[in-house]
């Protein structure tokens, strides 16, 4: 099979390898379409190095192939997604309940094989049959689908209050759509014209304040506090939103941590405690609740993420994919084999 590996940050190498076998308990899926993640790009760019040439991608949507031994409930050309991180289900913390948290988790696209390639071997019970009644664009975004709802979930805001986004990459803006079709109101925060247009398409509404960093903080700090504000996600994952986010937040509200940036962020105690915020992470989503929760509200229609889909490339073109996802300004690019 064709497969793409990430041999060096910066550098992808398609080539073909044996496909792989399913072993006990686990299903071959051949793949469709896999959704670029910002942690594809943070790997490509070498933000977090691999030991070895790796086949990274996780958000993957493709059909049973292969059946492994100890699968009885899974039939061959089944359409699925792929739940990518999974749990040990043994650790103090899988059996608290909190398996997003596993310190032995397996991921694909990581630490296992991923998704940028023909064929992919996963755990049948980490693979999501697709209602014929979602459709591929759809159901290829489940799995950022499902990062959002549990940030949104996580929050105490309820639908008919004001939350706002700083942040519309891809899980932003799922954050935006699947708050808005609760009967949320939002208010966004980006600095990509184009991304910002895309949010208000859904009915969100901007605050994109310029001047220095401290007009910029006073100008949200208003407006949230004016507009009532209760929960404020921040989807950026850059230490300066997360030092924004922290000297903004209204007095009550919660800050929910969503991006990951690796540097280090700034708050004033003081305000935190004496304002009563509440600093709330945000991480994966928990198996299984969190994709059969997405999977029933999309075919609901209740929401509909394959909006955020902004281009399609083939796999051969990895590498130059992944170098437009970069630069930040597509929503989220596919790869179609």
């Amino acid at each position: 099979m064709k497969a793409a590996f990430l041999q060096a940050p910066k550098h992808i190498h398609v080539q073909d390898i044996s496909i792989p076998e399913p072993g006990f308990g686990e299903v071959r899926i051949k793949l469709k379409q896999i959704g670029i993640c910002g942690s594809d790009v943070h790997l490509f760019l070498g933000h977090r190095q691999l030991d070895t040439p790796t086949v990274i991608g996780h958000e993957g949507l493709g059909y049973i192939d292969k059946i492994g031994t100890g699968v009885s409930d899974r039939s061959l050309g089944e359409r699925v997604v792929i739940e990518p991180n999974i749990p040990c289900r043994h650790c103090r913390y899988c059996v608290s309940g909190r398996g997003n948290i596993c310190i032995n988790k397996r991921v694909i696209g990581l630490n296992e094989a991923g998704c940028f390639a023909e064929y992919v071997v996963v755990p049948a019970d980490f693979c999501w049959k697709v209602p014929d009644s979602i459709s591929d664009d759809d159901a290829v975004t489940v799995e950022p689908m499902a990062v959002a709802l549990h940030a949104l979930l996580t929050s105490s805001a309820k639908p008919g209050d004001t939350i706002a986004v700083i942040g519309l990459g891809a899980i932003g803006l799922l954050v935006t759509h699947l708050a808005l079709s609760l009967g949320y109101q939002v208010f966004v925060t980006e600095i990509s014209s184009t991304k910002v247009r895309l949010a208000e398409s859904l009915g969100a509404i901007a605050l994109c304040p310029t001047g220095s960093p401290a007009e910029q903080q006073a100008a949200l700090a208003e407006a949230w506090l004016a507009n009532d504000v209760c929960a404020v996600f921040e989807c950026a994952g850059a230490a300066a939103t997360a030092s924004l986010v922290t000297a903004a937040a209204p007095r009550g509200s919660e800050i929910v941590l969503v991006g990951l940036s690796g540097h280090a962020a700034t708050f004033t105690p003081l305000k935190i405690a004496r304002e009563g915020i509440h600093i709330v992470p945000s991480i994966i989503y928990d198996h299984p609740v969190d994709f059969k929760r997405t999977l029933q509200l999309m075919a609901a229609r209740i929401i509909r993420p394959g909006f955020i889909i902004s281009r399609k490339i083939e796999l051969d073109n990895l590498q130059s994919a992944l170098e437009l996802a970069a630069l930040g300004e597509d929503s989220k690019i596919l790869i179609t084999i």
